[in-house]
């Protein structure tokens, strides 16, 4: 099956990102990088994407709540 949104690619490779406010996204890695985002894993497969955030994703709360 071919993916449109490479977003949506469970195949696909991805970048984990975090932002300022420790907010976490996966980012396709054919895709620009978007600006105020910082790489915290080089790209890699959805799965493991998803359990790299599982080991360090400490709370669904943002953070500008958490104070």
């Amino acid at each position: 099956m071919e993916f449109t949104n490479p977003f949506d690619n469970p195949q696909g490779r991805f970048y984990i990102l975090q932002n300022m406010q420790q907010q976490f996204s996966l980012w396709p890695a054919q895709c620009a990088l978007p600006a105020g985002w910082n790489v915290l894993c080089e790209p890699q497969l959805q799965v493991d994407c998803n359990a790299w955030l599982a080991a360090h994703w400490q709370t669904l709360t943002p953070a500008h709540y958490a104070k």
